[in-house]
């Protein structure tokens, strides 16, 4: 909470949209996270129907809550809080998070002692505490052909083929990577004034690499720290409609390209996306024949490429 001057150190800003246990284990997570320094919480609430701010209210008085009376997107429901706040650090945290003791008050240490850096990210770990990859590339045609056909799984270790994802890293030391995966980001507000707010015309996807892309093109750094930890569960709002939240990781996917490279990376791209949702599909198809057990699961994996091939050939 602020000091006794009123003055915010940190505002952390959670957008929630019916995630109601994992947004109660991720507020009480940051009660518990002993921090030192003054703090702002805003929850950013999209409409949800299954009694989240409600909960907000009644168990976490001291939580700002503002609710929009529809879900108006993941980064638009971000900038709320974020122009809501006052921190000179800004904290960004996925409802399905759980910080870590000292988490906070470590990355901004680390951002004290790096005035250059604008945009910071801890360690990240699954439910199980295994590590999770958080670091990115810049997507290019390469390592969107790598992904297409699965050579990161075939080759974890190689950095060559690793594809965006930086799996053969071991997230044990710092680096500058290009992008940070938006679960967990503290931004620099100064920074943020100089490279504007995250992009609205992304509904959910995509707005994290573009923000990354601003932020190192108005020359600020992007780095993780892998002093401060957190845990993030994934997926607790996409996994109950996957078909739908697939087609719509792809489109966010070619909006940042419409928006950030040229007409022969954007028809590559595409062409990347069809053979990838062809040879994911019949990888899955062969897996359900000779895998019974995970027959349900490839199935289900199977609509999912079916539909974003569908919703690719829809645009041509």
């Amino acid at each position: 909470m602020p000091n006794a001057k009123g003055t915010v150190e940190i505002s952390v800003v959670i957008v929630n949209w019916n995630t109601r246990e994992h947004l109660q284990n991720c507020l009480e997570s940051l009660h518990d996270s002993n921090i030192s320094r003054a703090l702002e919480i805003i929850v950013v609430d999209n409409a949800s129907t299954d009694g989240s701010p409600e909960m907000v209210a009644e168990a976490f008085p001291n939580v700002r809550l503002l609710r929009n009376p529809t879900n108006v997107g993941f980064a638009a429901a971000n900038n709320l809080g974020i122009r809501a706040s006052a921190g000179p650090y800004v904290c960004l945290i996925n409802s399905d998070v759980r910080l870590l003791p000292g988490c906070l008050d470590a990355l901004a240490g680390f951002m004290d002692a790096h005035p250059d850096v604008g945009m910071a990210g801890p360690r990240i770990l699954w439910g199980d505490m295994t590590l999770q990859s958080s670091c990115r590339r810049f997507p290019n045609l390469w390592n969107n052909l790598c992904d297409a056909f699965a050579l990161p799984r075939i080759f974890p270790r190689s950095s060559l083929v690793a594809g965006e994802h930086m799996a053969f890293f071991n997230h044990d030391r710092e680096i500058f990577p290009d992008v940070l995966v938006g679960c967990f980001l503290m931004v620099r507000r100064q920074a943020i004034e100089l490279f504007g707010f995250l992009d609205e015309r992304f509904f959910m996807y995509g707005e994290d690499i573009d923000w990354c892309l601003r932020c190192w093109k108005s020359g600020w750094k992007i780095a993780f720290f892998p002093g401060a930890e957190a845990v993030h569960y994934g997926g607790s709002s996409s996994r109950r409609e996957r078909v739908k939240f697939a087609v719509m990781q792809q489109q966010a996917r070619q909006q940042l390209w419409k928006k950030h490279y040229g007409r022969v990376e954007r028809f590559g791209l595409v062409c990347l996306l069809a053979c990838g949702s062809v040879s994911h599909w019949l990888a899955n198809a062969l897996r359900a024949v000779l895998n019974r057990r995970q027959g349900a699961e490839s199935l289900s994996r199977m609509r999912e490429n079916a539909a974003c091939l569908r919703a690719l050939m829809a645009k041509r």
